[in-house]
Protein backbone atom coordinates (compact mmCIF):
# COMPACT_ATOMS: atom_id res chain seq x y z
CA UNK A 1 0.00 0.00 0.00
CA UNK A 2 1.63 3.95 -1.10
CA UNK A 3 2.20 5.94 1.91
CA UNK A 4 0.39 9.13 1.21
CA UNK A 5 3.41 11.03 3.29
CA UNK A 6 5.80 9.26 0.44
CA UNK A 7 3.97 10.66 -2.33
CA UNK A 8 3.20 14.07 -1.21
CA UNK A 9 7.28 13.65 -0.47
CA UNK A 10 7.84 12.75 -4.39
CA UNK A 11 5.70 15.38 -5.47
CA UNK A 12 7.23 18.16 -3.43
CA UNK A 13 10.67 16.82 -4.71
CA UNK A 14 9.38 16.53 -8.41
CA UNK A 15 6.33 19.75 -8.37
CA UNK A 16 8.16 22.33 -6.56
CA UNK A 17 12.03 21.52 -5.75
CA UNK A 18 13.26 20.96 -9.55
CA UNK A 19 9.97 21.95 -11.25
CA UNK A 20 10.13 19.62 -13.95
CA UNK A 21 8.91 20.12 -17.32
CA UNK A 22 7.42 18.48 -20.26
CA UNK A 23 10.15 17.05 -22.56
CA UNK A 24 13.15 17.85 -19.80
CA UNK A 25 15.26 14.61 -18.24
CA UNK A 26 16.04 14.17 -14.93
CA UNK A 27 18.70 12.16 -13.15
CA UNK A 28 17.93 10.34 -9.93
CA UNK A 29 20.36 8.76 -8.15
CA UNK A 30 19.63 6.85 -4.90
CA UNK A 31 20.40 3.66 -2.65
CA UNK A 32 18.41 0.76 -2.83
CA UNK A 33 16.82 1.24 0.54
CA UNK A 34 15.34 4.35 -1.00
CA UNK A 35 13.05 2.29 -3.90
CA UNK A 36 9.57 3.51 -2.57
CA UNK A 37 10.50 7.08 -2.68
CA UNK A 38 12.17 6.79 -5.96
CA UNK A 39 9.16 5.24 -7.40
CA UNK A 40 6.96 7.83 -6.52
CA UNK A 41 9.07 10.65 -8.13
CA UNK A 42 9.14 8.49 -11.13
CA UNK A 43 5.73 8.39 -11.51
CA UNK A 44 5.16 12.16 -10.66
CA UNK A 45 7.97 13.08 -13.05
CA UNK A 46 6.28 11.13 -15.91
CA UNK A 47 3.08 12.42 -15.03
CA UNK A 48 4.83 15.50 -16.17
CA UNK A 49 6.08 14.85 -19.42
CA UNK A 50 9.65 14.33 -18.24
CA UNK A 51 11.89 11.71 -19.56
CA UNK A 52 13.38 9.47 -16.15
CA UNK A 53 17.03 8.39 -15.73
CA UNK A 54 17.36 6.23 -12.21
CA UNK A 55 20.15 5.18 -10.91
CA UNK A 56 19.97 2.67 -7.83
CA UNK A 57 23.03 1.36 -6.30
CA UNK A 58 24.04 -0.52 -3.34
CA UNK A 59 25.90 1.76 -0.62
CA UNK A 60 27.94 -1.16 -0.31
CA UNK A 61 30.08 -0.34 -3.45
CA UNK A 62 31.18 2.77 -1.76
CA UNK A 63 33.02 0.23 0.94
CA UNK A 64 34.11 -2.30 -1.95
CA UNK A 65 35.40 0.70 -4.00
CA UNK A 66 37.35 2.76 -1.11
CA UNK A 67 38.95 -0.79 -0.03
CA UNK A 68 40.28 -1.88 -3.49
CA UNK A 69 40.69 0.99 -6.08
CA UNK A 70 43.93 1.75 -7.55
CA UNK A 71 45.83 5.53 -7.35
CA UNK A 72 44.71 5.30 -11.16
CA UNK A 73 41.20 4.40 -10.71
CA UNK A 74 41.11 7.07 -7.82
CA UNK A 75 41.80 9.55 -10.07
CA UNK A 76 39.82 8.26 -12.89
CA UNK A 77 36.88 10.72 -14.33
CA UNK A 78 34.12 8.46 -16.36
CA UNK A 79 33.53 10.25 -19.82
CA UNK A 80 30.46 8.69 -19.70
CA UNK A 81 29.17 10.27 -16.53
CA UNK A 82 30.68 13.42 -17.71
CA UNK A 83 28.16 12.82 -20.56
CA UNK A 84 25.41 12.32 -18.93
CA UNK A 85 25.82 14.90 -15.97
CA UNK A 86 26.05 17.20 -19.00
CA UNK A 87 23.00 16.02 -21.18
CA UNK A 88 20.35 16.29 -18.08
CA UNK A 89 18.24 19.17 -17.09
CA UNK A 90 17.47 18.03 -13.51
CA UNK A 91 18.88 15.62 -10.55
CA UNK A 92 17.58 14.20 -7.88
CA UNK A 93 19.84 12.88 -4.90
CA UNK A 94 18.76 10.80 -2.06
CA UNK A 95 20.67 9.60 0.71
CA UNK A 96 19.25 6.38 2.38
CA UNK A 97 21.93 4.53 4.86
CA UNK A 98 21.84 1.36 6.30
CA UNK A 99 24.68 1.81 7.76
CA UNK A 100 26.11 4.92 8.04
CA UNK A 101 29.19 3.92 9.52
CA UNK A 102 30.09 2.00 6.54
CA UNK A 103 33.31 4.36 5.61
CA UNK A 104 34.21 5.35 8.95
CA UNK A 105 37.48 2.77 8.50
CA UNK A 106 38.24 4.47 5.22
CA UNK A 107 41.58 6.58 4.87
CA UNK A 108 40.47 10.34 4.71
CA UNK A 109 43.35 10.52 2.55
CA UNK A 110 41.67 8.40 0.20
CA UNK A 111 38.37 10.08 0.18
CA UNK A 112 40.03 13.59 -0.11
CA UNK A 113 41.49 12.05 -3.10
CA UNK A 114 38.45 10.85 -4.90
CA UNK A 115 36.31 14.36 -4.40
CA UNK A 116 39.13 16.39 -6.06
CA UNK A 117 38.48 13.53 -8.94
CA UNK A 118 34.59 14.07 -9.23
CA UNK A 119 34.96 17.76 -8.82
CA UNK A 120 34.02 18.56 -12.73
CA UNK A 121 31.09 17.00 -12.18
CA UNK A 122 30.09 17.97 -9.54
CA UNK A 123 30.85 22.13 -10.83
CA UNK A 124 28.50 21.08 -13.75
CA UNK A 125 25.59 20.10 -11.34
CA UNK A 126 26.17 23.55 -9.88
CA UNK A 127 26.76 25.25 -12.43
CA UNK A 128 23.95 24.42 -15.07
CA UNK A 129 22.10 21.35 -13.61
CA UNK A 130 18.17 21.98 -11.48
CA UNK A 131 19.55 19.89 -8.46
CA UNK A 132 18.07 18.30 -4.86
CA UNK A 133 19.30 16.12 -2.59
CA UNK A 134 17.47 14.68 0.18
CA UNK A 135 17.28 11.87 2.61
CA UNK A 136 14.84 8.81 2.62
CA UNK A 137 14.56 7.69 6.74
CA UNK A 138 15.76 4.16 7.29
CA UNK A 139 16.68 2.87 10.28
CA UNK A 140 20.70 3.62 10.29
CA UNK A 141 19.54 6.96 10.56
CA UNK A 142 16.91 6.41 13.40
CA UNK A 143 19.35 5.09 15.28
CA UNK A 144 22.23 8.11 15.02
CA UNK A 145 18.75 10.00 15.96
CA UNK A 146 17.95 8.19 19.20
CA UNK A 147 14.43 7.30 17.65
CA UNK A 148 12.60 4.31 16.72
CA UNK A 149 11.95 4.01 12.94
CA UNK A 150 8.28 5.12 12.98
CA UNK A 151 9.48 8.24 15.00
CA UNK A 152 12.02 9.04 12.78
CA UNK A 153 9.45 8.84 9.74
CA UNK A 154 7.43 10.99 11.35
CA UNK A 155 10.32 13.37 11.61
CA UNK A 156 11.20 13.11 8.51
CA UNK A 157 7.67 13.86 6.57
CA UNK A 158 7.27 16.38 8.95
CA UNK A 159 10.39 18.32 8.18
CA UNK A 160 9.67 18.02 4.21
CA UNK A 161 5.97 19.34 5.56
CA UNK A 162 4.63 16.00 3.86
CA UNK A 163 2.36 15.42 6.23
CA UNK A 164 0.42 18.57 5.85
CA UNK A 165 -2.72 19.43 2.94
CA UNK A 166 -0.76 21.95 1.39
CA UNK A 167 3.16 20.72 1.05
CA UNK A 168 4.29 22.89 -1.44
CA UNK A 169 2.16 25.92 -0.24
CA UNK A 170 3.99 25.71 2.81
CA UNK A 171 7.45 25.81 1.63
CA UNK A 172 6.46 29.12 -0.18
CA UNK A 173 5.23 30.68 2.67
CA UNK A 174 8.59 29.60 4.78
CA UNK A 175 10.73 31.07 1.07
CA UNK A 176 8.78 34.45 1.15
CA UNK A 177 9.48 34.60 5.27
CA UNK A 178 13.13 33.88 4.38
CA UNK A 179 13.51 36.32 1.72
CA UNK A 180 12.26 39.26 4.23
CA UNK A 181 14.81 38.07 6.48
CA UNK A 182 17.04 38.70 3.09
CA UNK A 183 15.94 42.13 2.60
CA UNK A 184 16.75 43.40 5.59
CA UNK A 185 20.23 41.83 5.02
CA UNK A 186 20.76 43.14 1.86
CA UNK A 187 23.66 45.91 1.48
CA UNK A 188 25.21 45.23 5.30
CA UNK A 189 28.21 44.19 5.93
CA UNK A 190 30.04 43.36 9.26
CA UNK A 191 28.78 40.32 11.57
CA UNK A 192 30.00 39.20 14.67
CA UNK A 193 28.99 35.97 16.08
CA UNK A 194 29.03 35.54 19.90
CA UNK A 195 28.59 32.52 21.97
CA UNK A 196 29.69 30.08 24.10
CA UNK A 197 33.32 29.41 23.26
CA UNK A 198 32.67 32.18 20.33
CA UNK A 199 33.39 35.08 19.24
CA UNK A 200 34.23 35.11 15.52
CA UNK A 201 33.98 38.41 13.07
CA UNK A 202 33.67 38.57 9.42
CA UNK A 203 32.60 40.96 6.17
CA UNK A 204 30.09 40.07 4.22
CA UNK A 205 30.70 43.47 2.05
CA UNK A 206 29.28 43.11 -1.93
CA UNK A 207 28.48 39.24 -0.97
CA UNK A 208 24.80 38.45 -1.80
CA UNK A 209 22.55 36.28 0.30
CA UNK A 210 20.75 32.67 -0.94
CA UNK A 211 17.36 32.36 -0.03
CA UNK A 212 17.35 28.39 0.82
CA UNK A 213 13.90 27.52 0.38
CA UNK A 214 13.37 23.52 -0.82
CA UNK A 215 15.05 24.16 -4.20
CA UNK A 216 18.09 22.30 -3.52
CA UNK A 217 17.98 20.88 -0.08
CA UNK A 218 14.61 18.83 1.03
CA UNK A 219 13.84 19.65 3.76
CA UNK A 220 15.29 23.40 3.85
CA UNK A 221 15.00 26.19 5.54
CA UNK A 222 18.30 28.55 6.03
CA UNK A 223 19.34 31.46 4.13
CA UNK A 224 23.16 31.74 3.65
CA UNK A 225 25.78 33.62 2.21
CA UNK A 226 30.01 33.70 2.08
CA UNK A 227 32.66 35.37 4.08
CA UNK A 228 35.00 37.78 2.30
CA UNK A 229 37.55 35.98 1.48
CA UNK A 230 41.18 37.17 4.13
CA UNK A 231 38.33 38.74 6.62
CA UNK A 232 37.24 36.00 9.44
CA UNK A 233 38.71 36.25 12.80
CA UNK A 234 38.24 34.72 16.54
CA UNK A 235 37.68 31.53 17.34
CA UNK A 236 34.08 29.67 16.98
CA UNK A 237 33.20 26.28 19.11
CA UNK A 238 31.02 23.94 17.06
CA UNK A 239 27.92 22.65 19.58
CA UNK A 240 27.21 19.69 17.94
CA UNK A 241 29.68 16.57 16.37
CA UNK A 242 30.68 17.46 13.04
CA UNK A 243 29.98 14.80 10.50
CA UNK A 244 32.26 13.95 7.24
CA UNK A 245 33.12 10.87 5.50
CA UNK A 246 31.26 8.53 8.38
CA UNK A 247 33.17 9.94 10.89
CA UNK A 248 31.74 12.07 14.08
CA UNK A 249 34.41 14.30 15.04
CA UNK A 250 33.44 15.35 18.30
CA UNK A 251 34.09 19.33 20.30
CA UNK A 252 35.09 21.23 17.36
CA UNK A 253 36.93 24.23 17.91
CA UNK A 254 38.37 26.63 14.86
CA UNK A 255 40.58 29.72 15.66
CA UNK A 256 40.41 31.69 12.45
CA UNK A 257 43.31 33.96 11.48
CA UNK A 258 43.60 36.26 8.45
CA UNK A 259 41.20 34.38 7.09
CA UNK A 260 42.26 30.89 7.40
CA UNK A 261 41.94 28.47 10.09
CA UNK A 262 45.21 28.72 12.30
CA UNK A 263 43.93 25.88 15.23
CA UNK A 264 42.10 22.99 14.47
CA UNK A 265 40.89 21.37 17.88
CA UNK A 266 38.61 18.72 18.70
CA UNK A 267 37.61 16.07 21.53
CA UNK A 268 37.53 13.05 18.90
CA UNK A 269 38.91 12.44 15.70
CA UNK A 270 41.02 15.30 15.47
CA UNK A 271 43.69 13.93 13.48
CA UNK A 272 41.02 13.32 10.81
CA UNK A 273 39.94 16.85 10.99
CA UNK A 274 43.36 18.34 10.41
CA UNK A 275 43.55 16.40 7.55
CA UNK A 276 40.36 16.95 6.08
CA UNK A 277 41.62 20.75 6.31
CA UNK A 278 44.90 20.17 4.83
CA UNK A 279 43.03 18.67 1.76
CA UNK A 280 43.94 21.14 -0.19
CA UNK A 281 44.71 24.79 -0.33
CA UNK A 282 40.56 25.97 -0.11
CA UNK A 283 40.02 23.54 2.67
CA UNK A 284 40.89 25.93 5.42
CA UNK A 285 38.87 28.81 4.25
CA UNK A 286 35.17 29.22 5.16
CA UNK A 287 33.16 29.06 2.23
CA UNK A 288 29.54 29.16 3.78
CA UNK A 289 27.59 31.56 6.63
CA UNK A 290 24.87 29.84 7.17
CA UNK A 291 21.96 30.61 9.27
CA UNK A 292 19.43 28.21 10.48
CA UNK A 293 15.19 29.39 10.19
CA UNK A 294 13.18 26.12 10.32
CA UNK A 295 10.78 25.89 13.52
CA UNK A 296 10.15 22.74 12.79
CA UNK A 297 13.41 21.07 12.98
CA UNK A 298 14.49 21.34 16.31
CA UNK A 299 16.32 18.09 17.50
CA UNK A 300 20.28 17.25 16.20
CA UNK A 301 19.68 14.06 13.98
CA UNK A 302 23.27 13.76 13.22
CA UNK A 303 22.29 14.53 9.33
CA UNK A 304 23.53 17.78 8.39
CA UNK A 305 20.58 18.10 5.64
CA UNK A 306 18.34 18.50 8.97
CA UNK A 307 20.96 20.29 11.22
CA UNK A 308 22.05 22.66 9.73
CA UNK A 309 18.17 24.25 9.53
CA UNK A 310 17.64 23.71 13.07
CA UNK A 311 15.92 27.12 13.56
CA UNK A 312 18.13 29.27 15.99
CA UNK A 313 21.81 28.00 14.50
CA UNK A 314 24.05 28.96 12.70
CA UNK A 315 27.13 27.05 10.78
CA UNK A 316 29.96 27.75 8.78
CA UNK A 317 31.17 25.29 6.35
CA UNK A 318 34.62 25.34 5.48
CA UNK A 319 35.81 24.67 1.75
CA UNK A 320 34.23 25.47 -1.46
CA UNK A 321 31.81 29.02 -1.56
CA UNK A 322 28.62 29.12 -3.44
CA UNK A 323 29.10 31.04 -6.77
CA UNK A 324 25.89 32.84 -6.36
CA UNK A 325 27.05 34.20 -3.06
CA UNK A 326 29.92 36.11 -4.40
CA UNK A 327 32.24 33.39 -2.75
CA UNK A 328 36.11 32.92 -4.93
CA UNK A 329 37.18 30.25 -2.67
CA UNK A 330 37.62 26.88 -4.34
CA UNK A 331 37.68 23.34 -2.77
CA UNK A 332 37.16 19.69 -3.04
CA UNK A 333 35.95 20.12 0.78
CA UNK A 334 32.59 21.27 1.72
CA UNK A 335 31.94 20.70 5.19
CA UNK A 336 29.26 22.15 7.50
CA UNK A 337 29.45 22.85 11.12
CA UNK A 338 26.72 24.02 13.49
CA UNK A 339 26.95 26.57 16.53
CA UNK A 340 23.63 26.81 18.81
CA UNK A 341 22.40 29.83 19.45
CA UNK A 342 19.67 29.25 21.49
CA UNK A 343 21.38 29.76 24.67
CA UNK A 344 22.99 32.94 25.00
CA UNK A 345 24.35 33.34 21.40
CA UNK A 346 23.81 36.48 19.20
CA UNK A 347 24.36 37.09 15.78
CA UNK A 348 25.52 41.09 15.18
CA UNK A 349 25.24 42.87 12.03
CA UNK A 350 26.54 46.37 11.48
CA UNK A 351 26.29 46.58 15.27
CA UNK A 352 22.24 45.49 15.52
CA UNK A 353 21.06 42.28 16.81
CA UNK A 354 20.01 40.53 14.12
CA UNK A 355 19.49 37.31 16.27
CA UNK A 356 19.61 36.95 19.95
CA UNK A 357 18.88 33.41 21.76
CA UNK A 358 17.62 31.65 18.20
CA UNK A 359 14.95 34.50 17.76
CA UNK A 360 14.92 37.37 14.81
CA UNK A 361 14.93 40.56 16.61
CA UNK A 362 14.76 42.38 12.95
CA UNK A 363 11.20 43.34 11.54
Amino acid sequence: MRDPRIVKFAEVLVNYSVDMKKGETLLVAAPVAAEPLVKEIYRAALLRGAHVLVRLASEELDEIYFATASDEEMDYLSPIAVFETEHIDARISIGAATNTRGLSGVDPRRQARRARALKPIRDVILGRVRWCGTQYPTAAYAQDADMSLSEYEDFVFGAVFADREDAIGEWRKLSAMQARLIEWLKGRKNVRIVGEGTDLAFSLEGRAWVNSDGRHNMPSGEIFTTPVEGTVSGEVAFSYPAIHGGREVEGVRLVFRNGAVAEAHAKKNEEYLRQMIASDAGAKIAGEFGVGTNGGITKFTKSILYDEKIGGTIHIALGEAYAETGGKNKSALHWDMICDLRKGGEIIVDGEVFEKDGKFMVP
